[in-house]
């Protein structure tokens, strides 16, 4: 389990790389809300955190081999952009289907791209690091990934320390399980609440079983929120038990409608996984109180965009 003093280390050591995100008031869209830019990070999105700190925990022997890993987009920028700030080589693989403007991000950062379908992306990646000798950074299932996600819930409570409420979007449960873990140590009255889409509830139902309930591929990429499609590990669920108050569910309706009030209400452009924590305050499905909703990330393809804002 990662500890504050994991997550402390890690606000250590990507400090120069990584924002420090502001916390917004967002008056537009509810009274007591604040928004958590993590779109505004020089990828995009929250994933250069984790990304970084893992990178830059890596020994001297380990960092010229380079890195892998797989992921839809976001976590795979991420990489490649630490990566190439270390001055070493990265693989990405990357399941079919995924946004191109993710993949074109992948790209323009110098990473070799490899190209599977969904159900192999974890096997292609294992091999690669095989053949290459390259330190696999998975997305989620890696103490440093978590420790480096950790640092947002670190931020919130240094810059808002009687938050009440902390909306955090619940995938593979890597931002969920980092951000639960500093919050509950810092300020254990403050209530972290994770946020699936109905299409891919999977940590929702098993959190209420008591144990992983892992979906298939084809169910969980039904939902339009593709940065939150993956299923949690053993360790990021352990995290999740212990940690985190509750998980709620938004339909697609209501992340379409978000990515749009986020837009015009507070001018922040969010994908629809960024958007799910702005859902579940809109739905009311969140506790009251002051309540920090997290935008995880902000590279939305631009002809979904363009069909989400479209009045």
């Amino acid at each position: 389990m990662v500890t504050l003093a994991d997550i402390r280390a890690a606000a250590d050591r990507i400090e120069g790389v990584v924002v420090r995100t502001p916390l917004l008031p967002a008056p537009g869209v509810g009274p007591d809300l604040w928004l958590k830019p993590e779109s505004l990070q020089p990828t995009g999105a929250f994933k250069l955190r984790g990304a970084t700190n893992a990178v830059r925990s890596l020994g001297a022997e380990a960092l010229p081999a380079g890195v892998v890993t797989h992921s839809s987009g976001n976590h795979g920028q991420a990489l490649a952009y630490a990566a190439r700030a270390a001055g070493i080589p990265c693989w990405v693989v990357v399941p079919e289907g995924a946004p191109k403007v993710k993949v074109a991000a992948i790209r323009a950062q110098g990473a070799e791209i490899v190209l599977v379908p969904p159900a192999q992306r974890l096997a292609a990646a294992e091999k690669i690091a095989a053949e290459r000798g390259a330190t696999l950074v998975p997305p989620f299932d890696d103490p440093a990934v978590i420790a480096g996600q950790g640092t947002v819930g670190l931020e919130i409570v240094e810059d808002l320390p009687d938050v009440d409420v902390i909306l955090v979007q619940v995938g593979g449960g890597g931002l969920v399980s980092g951000v639960a873990a500093a919050v509950k140590a810092v300020s254990p009255s403050a209530r972290v609440i994770g946020v699936e889409p109905e299409l891919a509830a999977e940590t929702a139902e098993g959190l209420r079983a008591g144990t992983l309930v892992p979906w298939p591929v084809e169910r969980t990429y039904r939902t339009i929120a593709d940065g939150v499609r993956t299923s949690p590990s053993e360790l990021t669920f352990a995290h999740i038990q212990t940690y985190v108050d509750d998980i709620v569910t938004v339909t697609e309706e209501q992340i379409r409608a978000a990515v749009g009030v986020l837009a015009y209400q507070a001018r922040i452009v969010a994908e629809p996984s960024g958007a799910l924590t702005a859902a579940a305050y809109l739905a009311g499905k969140a506790p009251t109180g002051r309540t920090v909703a997290i935008v995880s990330g902000g590279n939305a393809d631009p002809a979904l965009l363009h069909d989400l804002l479209r009045p």
